[in-house]
Order: C-alpha cells, then structure tokens, then sequence
C-alpha cells in the first residue's frame, strides 16, 4: 500500500513529524514517499493509497505563500474515497487560530471527497514524548483502518 506524506516545515518540527509518522508507517509495511511541500504536485496525491499532509501554522492562521499554492493546487483535484490524514503544529499562543491550518486543509480534503482516517494530530510547537506517542497511535490507527 502506498502512502504520501506531504509537509511543510519552517522551524523542522513539521519535518520531525512526518518523519516520525514515516517511520511508523514503513514498520506498519506501507511503501512511504515523503517529500517537501515546496517541491510537490499535489497531483502526485493520487497515485497513493493514503494522502497525509503535516503543515504548521504560522502566527493567527494566514496560509503562507507555499501553503496556499499547494491548497489552490490540491482544491483542483477529485479525490472521491481517497484515505487522507493531517497534522500539524501551532502554538496554543494563539487561540483559536491554533493548528488553523491542519483544520484548514482538512476541510479541503473532506470537500473534494477523500475520506479522512483519523482525526487530525495536533502539536504544540514541536513533539515531545505525549506528541510522538499520539502519532505512534494514530499510524497504528491508519494500518488498521486501511488494512482491515
């Protein structure tokens, strides 16, 4: 089964849980490609059997310039029953806004059709131990919904 892991990362901690959620995937036997939102098609999504997207959110919610040419890129695509997940970091400073974009992306998933297999993880900031183990649990979550 082929999974996608597409982030974005200004500060690495986006990149450390891809990553992690790369790792977790490939024991789990998933064939993982995982690459740097700035240097990805959003049509590479549908050539997978899992779309997972892992974004930050910078300051109150404004989709930087790279997240929203990758939002507007991905809100052309027909992703009918496509599996996908999200995640992301924020920082709870922020309110309401936190992890706006994890839930933003989510929302566009769920509008073209995918089919969302977890609800979305959530950090704050970077991932600490309580982090890693919600992302162990939620890869575990996609292997079993997937390979039921």
């Amino acid at each position: 089964m082929k999974a996608r892991i597409v982030y974005a990362s200004m500060t690495g901690n986006d990149e450390d849980i891809a990553e992690i959620l790369e790792e977790d995937l490939q024991d789990a036997g998933f064939d993982v490609t995982t690459s740097d939102i700035s240097f990805t098609d959003p049509s590479d999504y549908l050539t997978s059997d899992l779309c997972v997207l892992v974004t930050y959110t910078y300051g109150e919610g404004v989709m930087t310039d790279e997240l929203k040419d990758f939002y507007d890129g991905l809100a052309k695509l027909d992703l009918t029953n496509q599996p996908f997940a999200v995640m992301g970091s924020g920082d709870r400073v922020y309110g309401t806004a936190y992890c706006q974009n994890v839930f933003d992306f989510e929302k566009l998933f769920k509008q073209l059709g995918a089919v969302e297999v977890i609800a979305p993880v959530t950090v704050d900031q970077s991932p600490d131990q309580a982090a890693i183990a919600r992302i162990d649990a939620a890869a575990e979550s996609i292997s079993r919904k997937l390979h039921e």
